[in-house]
């Protein structure tokens, strides 16, 4: 069997995705900045989308959708962008468990001599409210929030964070990456500002984005040059992979009420199934997650010389060669040998950061492959630490 369960990595675009945009590649190929039929149908074409990608999160006016080359430029753009606006370090919020696409630009503006604020999260990943009513100054800017976190799966209270800055009149931003499509977004009753999705978590194809910017707020843009999205994203558009993005939120929003409900009905009966596993624990919000997510960290009843060198990856890989196909964290992280920040910031330790897992689900993912991944999952388990004899 060949099972995929790594869609926060990256979703196999839908096939009928897949066909649209080769058609636009071969009918729709015009510049639409050019103002001759060929341009002007391209135009048209990526206005489309950019319908469909509002009507996804609920957002009223299209030309708030500003697309990108994907989740990570619209992060940027959002947390740049709001900063170029200050000719002097102002003071910003996010969370301990960012995405680098975040955590990243914020770094890079600590060097410029921003104040930054990390607020922490318990356990399960989750903020505390109150901490961040506490980290507010008087000159902070800008408060972003991960929306749902890409490796464990816990969703923050947004529309609670958002209000509490509101409230103080500053801007508010949330990666909505992981979980547009398969939770409900509506940015008009939401207080949400700034808003970042990615086509190829949601079925589409890899290269194409979006910030979601509210009516009225004006940003700087980062790159510069023909005055593209609205001045806000210089450079020729992607037509045909912001056309498929376009179809990809249709047909996410058409299905994502029921899809979401399948999910997490074979989401927690993988939780379930591996609930007698005495080598893993689970990690993130069962209760505030990701309909789709799962994951654990390694527990070591019984610590070895040789249960020691077993980590995350070494998981990764057997589970690979059985022909299944997890993470080791985010996948971002999942290529180092390195402790998960966002583990440490959720109070694990050094040791167990590098011990976490992931599987995440999709549209493909069946009953019978859920089965089938808990039974060869604690084969791996057992094979690796047999201290314990693992319950069937």
């Amino acid at each position: 069997m060949q099972i995929y369960l790594d869609y926060s990595a990256t979703t196999p675009p839908r096939s009928k995705v897949v066909s649209y945009v080769n058609q636009i590649l071969r009918e729709e190929w015009g510049n639409p900045s050019s103002l001759h039929q060929w341009g002007q149908r391209a135009a048209m074409t990526m206005e489309i989308a950019r319908t469909q990608v509002a009507s996804l999160i609920n957002a009223n006016d299209p030309e708030s959708v500003i697309f990108t080359s994907g989740g990570t430029e619209a992060d940027n753009l959002a947390i740049l962008g709001v900063a170029r606006q200050y000719d002097t370090p102002q003071h910003l919020i996010i969370s301990r468990v960012e995405h680098p696409a975040i955590s990243e630009p914020v770094r890079y503006l600590e060097g410029l001599g921003w104040e930054v604020t990390r607020l922490p999260v318990n356990r399960q990943g989750r903020i505390n409210p109150l901490d961040l009513k506490a980290a507010i100054q008087s000159n902070t800017v800008l408060i972003s929030i991960i929306h749902g976190q890409s490796e464990v799966g816990t969703v923050q209270p947004i529309e609670e964070l958002g209000n509490i800055a509101h409230a103080h009149g500053i801007l508010f931003h949330t990666d909505a990456v992981q979980s547009a499509g398969r939770v409900t977004i509506d940015v008009q009753r939401l207080p949400i500002d700034l808003l970042s999705l990615s086509a190829h978590k949601i079925y589409g194809i890899q290269g194409a984005g979006a910030l979601y910017v509210r009516n009225g707020l004006k940003i700087e843009p980062l790159l510069l040059g023909g005055g593209q999205e609205g001045k806000t994203r210089s450079g020729t558009q992607a037509v045909g992979m912001i056309a498929g993005f376009g179809l990809a939120a249709e047909l996410a929003a058409t299905e994502m009420i029921a899809e979401s409900s399948r999910l997490i009905g074979l989401r927690d009966r993988l939780f379930d199934l591996m609930a007698n596993c005495p080598y893993l624990v689970p990690t993130g919000d069962r209760l505030y997650r990701l309909p789709h997510h799962v994951s654990f960290v390694i527990n070591y009843p019984f610590e070895t010389d040789k249960t020691e060198k077993v980590t995350g990856k070494m998981i990764v890989r057997q589970m690979n060669l059985a022909g299944i196909a997890i993470s080791a964290g985010s996948a971002c992280h999942s290529g180092k040998l390195s402790p998960s920040p966002i583990l440490l910031a959720m109070g694990y330790s050094e040791k167990e950061a590098l011990r976490g897992i992931r599987l995440t689900l999709g549209i493909e993912t069946t009953l019978e492959d859920i089965d089938w991944t808990a039974m060869v999952l604690k084969q791996v388990l057992n094979r690796l630490m047999p201290k314990l004899a693992i319950v069937n």
